[in-house]
């Protein structure tokens, strides 16, 4: 039996065991209940009266003793329930208050706004954060890519198209030189040319820089910006309605 689920409802290694003996012993002492648990006395007392106040666990007075017994187990659901309400209300609080607050704390442009990323590793971050940016904003974004970088791209993640597709995310890319396969939810033009190895992806309020140095070795940089992103895609849709 996986018992791990029982940690995601904020009960301890301890509580879990005692709850566990509790319930293969019927109402029990402290005493008994330390024994079939293994677990002190004094340990055993702090810990019932943690789970007494979490609701699994009840006590009837026997002269001057306790007796305790676990509440049935259908009382977990109940926890989770009442954790996942709980979960719920924090993520309306972060996405209507605390996050757009914290946001007003930062300046509008500092260098904690400009991140480095090195090797593939880092285009894999950078491929990642562009899927998980514009499937929480438009669902669109755009992309300049020379023939010469299109090859080493996607090495590290060779599902990015496919899980684009699957998000509903839409691309338009500007292709520099022959190549660059058709996909779904995508648009593409090529220009004439042929230029260093680069990829640039605007997903606003972000830009996204690839490039390559000596030995295929790719390198990344993101910049976390509404002025430098709108005048990126400001530039990319004059060049995209000129083809």
């Amino acid at each position: 039996m996986n018992l791990s689920s029982l940690k995601s409802l904020d009960l301890t290694d301890r509580e879990i065991a005692i709850y566990l003996a509790l319930l293969e012993l019927g109402p029990a002492s402290i005493r008994d209940l330390a024994a079939k648990s293994d677990i002190n006395r004094g340990s055993t007392y702090e810990t019932l009266k943690v789970l007494v106040k979490k609701g699994i666990v009840n006590y009837l007075p026997k002269g001057k003793r306790r007796i305790f017994q676990a509440e049935d187990p259908s009382r977990l659901l109940d926890l989770a329930e009442q954790k996942q309400q709980e979960l719920e209300t924090t993520l309306a609080n972060l996405k209507s208050d605390i996050i757009p607050a914290l946001r007003h704390l930062k300046p509008e442009f500092a260098t904690s706004n400009v991140r480095f990323y090195e090797g593939d590793e880092g285009v894999e971050y950078v491929l990642r954060d562009i899927l998980s940016s514009t499937d929480k904003g438009d669902k669109s974004y755009s992309v300049i890519s020379t023939q010469a970088l299109r090859e080493h791209l996607y090495r590290p993640f060779p599902t990015f198209t496919k899980q684009r597709i699957a998000k509903g995310i839409f691309v338009r890319v500007l292709a520099i030189g022959a190549g660059g396969d058709e996909a779904e939810l995508a648009e593409r033009k090529w220009m004439k040319g042929e230029g260093d190895a680069s990829y640039i992806a605007i997903y606003p309020p972000k830009v996204a820089m690839i490039s390559l140095t000596k030995n295929d070795f790719p390198v990344a940089v993101v910049i976390d910006s509404d002025a430098i992103s709108g005048t990126h895609q400001m530039m990319f849709d004059t060049l995209w309605n000129a083809l």
